[in-house]
C-alpha cells in the first residue's frame, strides 16, 4: 500500500543533496510537512523549490547538526512551525578521506565522528524528547504507540568493513547502527520506532565525490554490488520513507540493507 503522510511533520537532514532530497521529496509527495534540514542553504533551497513544485508543505532550517544548539533549534523550529514531530530521516553525514589508520588526522577524525555519529545522537536526543512530550499521536492506538519514527542513515560499512574505506566513516556507521538498536530498545514501550537504513555505494555527491579523488575503484566497486550497477537516492528515499510509515509500525530496531546485494557475498 502507498505510504501516507497527510498531517505528519517531519525532519529530514542532510536534505539539501542526495539522499536526503529524494528523501525530503518522498515524504512531502506521500503528504508530510518537510522541514529541510542542511548547511548547505543554496542545496536546500534548491530541494524547497522541488517541493513547492509538488504543491508540498516546506520549511528550510540551516543547522550544523554536531553543534547540540543547533540541533534544539532545529526541532524547535519544527514544533513552532507545525506544532509537533511525527517522523524524523537523521540523514546528514560526511564520507572522510581514504587513507590509512596511521595517518588520519585527530581533526578529521573528530569531524567524522561529530557529524555521523555525535550528529545522530544528538538529533536522536532531541526528537525523541520532543515525541516523548506531545505523547501519541493521532494514529496512535491508546496505549502509547505512534509518537513516532526515526530512521538514521547508517551504510553497509557499518555492517562490514574494507582496508580501503575511509577509517572513521566505517567507525561511524558502526557506531550509528549500535545507537540506533540501543535507542529502539530504549524507546519501544513509549511507542517510538528506531530503524536505520543501509546503503550500499550510491550515486550521489559523496560518492561521486570519492570517486573523483579516487577513479580506479569506480570499476571494482560497481563489480562489488551483484546486480552490477550502483543505487540511487531515490531507492534508499523509498526505504526510508517505507521505515517511517504506518505500514512498517512491527519494525523496530533494524538495520536494513539497501545494497544490491554488496553484503550478501
Amino acid at each position: 500500500m502507498a505510504e501516507d503522510f497527510t498531517g505528519k511533520a517531519g525532519i529530514v537532514t542532510g536534505a539539501g543533496s542526495g539522499i536526503g532530497r529524494s528523501a525530503a521529496i518522498g515524504f512531502a509527495e506521500a503528504g508530510a510537512q518537510v522541514v529541510i534540514v542542511d548547511v548547505d542553504e543554496d542545496g536546500s533551497n534548491a530541494t524547497k523549490a522541488m517541493i513547492d513544485q509538488l504543491g508540498g508543505e516546506v520549511i528550510c532550517v540551516s543547522a550544523d547538526i554536531s553543534q547540540e544548539a543547533a540541533v534544539e533549534k532545529m526541532v524547535a523550529e519544527t514544533v513552532a512551525t507545525y506544532g509537533k514531530l511525527d517522523f524524523a530521516f537523521n540523514n546528514a553525514g560526511i564520507a572522510g578521506d581514504i587513507v590509512p589508520l596511521i595517518d588520519y588526522t585527530e581533526e578529521l577524525w573528530d569531524r567524522v565522528i561529530g557529524i555521523n555519529l555525535k550528529g545522530v545522537w544528538l538529533c536522536m536526543k532531541h526528537q525523541i524528547r520532543q515525541m516523548l512530550e506531545q505523547g501519541q499521536d493521532a494514529n496512535g492506538d491508546g496505549n502509547g504507540n505512534g509518537r513516532g519514527a526515526i530512521v538514521n542513515t547508517a551504510s553497509v560499512m557499518g555492517l562490514i568493513s574494507s582496508a580501503s574505506n575511509p577509517v572513521a566513516y566505517t567507525a561511524s556507521k558502526h557506531g550509528v547502527i549500535g545507537l540506533t538498536k540501543s535507542a529502539a530498545l530504549g524507546y519501544a514501550e513509549a511507542g517510538i520506532r528506531v530503524n536505520a537504513v543501509c546503503p550500499g555505494y550510491i550515486m550521489t555527491p559523496l560518492v561521486a565525490g570519492v570517486f573523483e579523488k579516487h577513479p580506479d575503484r569506480k570499476a571494482q566497486i560497481v563489480a562489488d554490488h551483484p546486480i552490477g550497477r550502483l543505487g540511487t537516492p531515490e531507492e534508499i528515499a523509498a526505504a526510508a520513507v517505507w521505515l517511517c510509515s504506518d505500514a512498517a509500525s512491527f519494525v523496530n530496531g533494524t538495520a536494513m540493507t539497501v545494497d544490491g546485494g554488496y553484503v550478501a557475498h
